[in-house]
């Protein structure tokens, strides 16, 4: 039996009045409406049945996904597919199934209220993702459209802001959007101190940071005083190389195996917004250690396993890409590693022992790549002159898997 078809409708706060002609006539032919409480009474009274969104969505969103019968509509904030219940259906489902009313987001609303080309804005959703997502981006001069829920949310990204050096950023709280409850109220991070604001508003930033403040890039190789470690850190150089062979492509999965302090899978994040990264790690103070590094560095999104490789492997996502910077002498570690990697994928592993090197000098006499000798040396003071203070040097293997 083919699966009904179901249309998705972009509402905002003018209600009714701001659906099309097409929308309108999606809501009214429904035999089933679903949508939030707030967006349910926008809509007139039909004979279809109505049903809220429960918490969490999932379930529905499956019961959905499976088929009923009838027509099926679906309310949704805006622009169902920015950040909406249409982007999440369109991954589910056929093409065919799927039609969708968008009406204007309320990042479009945003940018035209205060005079922001779109094209030169950023956009973050932090609706049931943490707002810390926010700090990747914090950079001076960037401009930013923050979603937000709750009463709280406006208040939420003033203290990221705050934490992070940039309270002097203009913060701009948009209400009711294109609604006639429409309110804006222009005012800075370090201003807005505790206020609460109606549930339903967005918040726009203009990134400034304080004095002292050393603003992070998104670029790799962040100074090593970004993160939280006990001397387990993948180097700023070397890091930078490290992620520069990784090459980050949207929507890829990378595996970071002994992780430490997480630097490798974080920055692999922040250099590309749609990828997604696992950091597998033994110890569990580590572990937590690379968890809060990456809610510092704008990254809550990461997974991180604590166990100890390969074992912790079993049951993973294959990955796109594989980085091995700890544990690399394991027994059957590299083998592990290299036998889930996707086909096309990338490993990179890192050693600073002889006998991590034999372990590398194996794996690319099995499988091909190359091997790199990086020596780093930083100038450093010694008594009242300065020299060069030599790092330990890294033996770098990469390959690429060619297609099973």
């Amino acid at each position: 039996m083919s699966r009904a078809p179901l249309t998705v409708v972009g509402i905002g706060a003018d209600g009714w009045n701001g659906l099309c002609e097409a929308a309108r006539a999606a809501v009214l032919s429904a035999e089933l409406i679903v949508g939030s409480e707030r967006q349910l009474a926008l809509v007139p009274p039909t004979a279809a049945v109505r049903r809220p969104w429960p918490t969490p969505i999932d379930g529905l969103v499956e019961e959905l996904v499976a088929g009923r019968a009838g027509p099926v509509c679906i309310l949704s904030s805006g622009d169902p597919m920015l950040h909406g219940i249409g982007a999440t259906l369109a991954r589910r489902i056929d093409r065919d199934r799927l039609t969708v009313h968008p009406h204007p987001s309320a990042f479009a609303f945003a940018c035209a209220r205060l005079g922001w080309p779109s094209a030169e804005t950023e956009l973050v959703s932090a609706v049931a993702r943490p707002v810390e997502a926010l700090a990747r981006l914090l950079q001076p001069g960037r401009r930013v459209i923050v979603y937000v829920a709750g009463e709280q949310g406006a208040r939420e990204v003033a203290r990221v802001l705050r934490e992070r050096g940039f309270g002097p950023s203009r913060l701009v709280v948009l209400e009711q959007l294109g609604g006639p409850d429409e309110r804006i109220v222009d005012s800075t991070a370090e201003e807005w101190g505790e206020r609460s604001v109606r549930t339903l508003h967005a918040v726009a930033v203009e990134c400034r940071a304080a004095p002292g403040t050393s603003p992070l890039a998104c670029t790799p190789g962040l100074r090593d005083s970004a993160y939280e470690n006990d001397g387990l850190l993948t180097k700023q150089e070397v890091r930078a190389i490290t992620l520069a062979v990784l090459a980050p492509m949207p929507g890829e999965l990378l595996w970071d195996v002994g992780a430490g302090s997480g630097s490798i899978a974080i920055e692999w994040l922040r250099a590309e917004a749609t990828a997604r990264a696992i950091a597998v790690e033994a110890r569990a103070d580590r572990a937590e250690r690379a968890v809060r590094n990456a809610r510092v560095l704008g990254v809550p999104t990461i997974e991180v396993v604590c166990g100890k490789a390969p074992r912790a492997l079993v049951g993973l996502d294959r990955p796109d890409a594989v980085f091995v910077g700890g544990g690399l002498t394991t027994p059957g570690l590299l083998d592990s590693c290299w036998r889930e990697l996707r086909p096309g994928g990338r490993i990179v592993a890192n050693a600073v022992t002889l006998e991590g090197e034999q372990v590398l000098q194996a794996a690319c006499a099995a499988h091909g790549g190359r091997l790199v000798r990086i020596a780093v040396s930083r100038a450093e003071p010694v008594g009242g002159f300065t020299s060069w203070r030599p790092q330990l040097p890294v033996v770098q293997w990469s390959a690429r898997k060619e297609g099973e």
